[in-house]
């Protein structure tokens, strides 16, 4: 079986540009999906409080750090199972996808364990308002002991992206977002004769919506995905598989693992100036999102038809590629630069600003927008770097990027008494 001939797949012979629009759009429209939900959640619950806005932003480097792990290991499947539908292998094919699903275990066990024991020394190490502490605890213990959903729908989306059904991604995150943000409203302020749960709402809301992604998703590759097979012998781990997806993975876990220490050390830094400082970082985050989250999808396809080329030996595919995926990038996020440039207030004005929320919000996303267009053609580039195999790379540009310059500079510009400078 395991040298069967595949049957013939559009990312060997459609023309690099409709290829790339054809896979990536119906990512990137799922992934604005999936950034809309992200805001929708810091509007209701900026409705709360300004602690619970803070304490969501306190609680960001866990999820991003959480989803890091999940769209780590599914990068690296989708690198290694694309490069065996290029070479026509259909036993290394189901052999990724298994191993893929144990890696995924193994890692939502790590973060049940950390929502179990690890939630409160996290926040309390970061504030000591007891409204922020106890807030951050309720979302992020949710979020943790629930986490399977999220890894099991992030690995059923990147199986059908590696054989090019991107189309059906749509689908999964789409349901997921929907049922997060008509929940959302339900859930925190108790309509319908149900309880108010205030933030624990929008926990749940977000948990919820994960799990209904992946039932959608497995249903879809059980279904519509006949390049991937699935059974237990296939799910028995095996180094020789387990190695070139880590190869891969594992610097994108890296990279955002980087992110999420990014996060915690400017969190620290601007909690000594005030906690809306901190809000204003969170709610940033959250609006960047609506064009790095596209810009991530763009990336996720770009890495698809990279690694199934180099499969099937066609460098000229590649550099096609490249170039195409720069190019859209870079009109993404100058797109980015310009709202964020011409429309802060109206922005800053969805999360119920106060005063100092506005100003301090104005400045910062007039500021931080400055960089979009460069990293557009950075992380356009390090999808090269993963889908190629050389995923260190990637992890030296983020290292240097992220932490090596970014949190020292930060906390010399703190030093000037002025959070706009930092």
């Amino acid at each position: 079986m395991s040298n069967r001939p595949l049957q013939e797949n559009k990312m060997d012979t459609m023309p690099i540009g409709r290829l790339l629009a054809n896979m990536a759009l119906p990512m990137v429209l799922s992934m604005l999906v999936q950034a809309l939900y992200n805001v929708v959640d810091s509007i209701y619950v900026s409705q709360i409080s300004e602690s619970a806005v803070t304490a969501l932003s306190l609680a960001f480097p866990i999820q991003n750090l959480q989803i890091g792990f999940a769209v780590g290991i599914g990068v690296g499947v989708n690198s290694l199972l694309s490069k065996s539908l290029g070479e026509q292998n259909q036993d290394a094919v189901n052999r990724t996808a298994g191993n893929g699903i144990v890696l995924m275990l193994i890692a939502a066990a790590m973060f049940m364990l950390f929502g179990a024991f690890g939630v409160r020394p996290y926040f309390e190490m970061q504030s000591d308002v007891t409204q922020t502490v106890e807030g951050g605890i309720i979302y992020t213990r949710i979020c943790c002991l629930l986490t399977l959903g999220c890894f099991m729908q992030i690995l059923s989306e990147r199986l059908l992206q590696a054989t090019g059904r991107t189309v059906y991604t749509m689908y999964t995150q789409g349901l997921g977002a929907v049922i997060n943000i008509v929940l959302d409203p339900i859930l925190i302020h108790g309509w319908f004769g149900l309880p108010a749960l205030g933030i624990a709402g929008a926990a749940w809301a977000t948990v919820i919506g994960q799990w209904s992604g992946a039932f959608l998703g497995l249903y879809l590759n059980e279904k519509h995905n006949p390049e991937v097979h699935f059974g237990r012998k296939y799910a028995v781990p095996s180094w020789h598989i387990i190695a070139p997806i880590l190869t891969v993975g594992v610097p994108s876990i890296i990279m955002n693992g980087i992110g999420s220490i990014m996060s915690f050390g400017l969190n620290q830094i601007l909690q000594g100036f005030t906690e809306t400082a901190t809000s204003v970082f969170g709610i940033y985050f959250k609006l960047q999102s609506f064009f790095f989250m596209p810009l991530f999808a763009l990336n996720g396809a770009t890495i698809s038809i990279i690694a199934f080329n180099y499969g099937a030996r066609k460098p000229a595919r590649i550099v096609k590629v490249l170039k195409v995926a720069c190019s859209a990038a870079l009109s993404l996020m100058v797109m980015g630069l310009l709202v964020f440039q011409l429309l802060p207030d109206l922005l800053l004005g969805l999360f119920n600003p106060s005063a100092e929320f506005l100003t301090i919000g104005r400045s910062a996303l007039r500021t931080i927008s400055w960089c979009f267009p460069v990293a557009a053609v950075c992380i356009a580039l390090g999808a090269s770097f993963q889908a190629l195999g050389n995923g260190i790379y990637a992890t030296i540009t983020a290292l240097c990027r992220q932490l090596i310059v970014l949190l020292p500079a930060a906390y010399l510009l703190s030093l000037t008494g002025n959070v706009n400078n930092v």
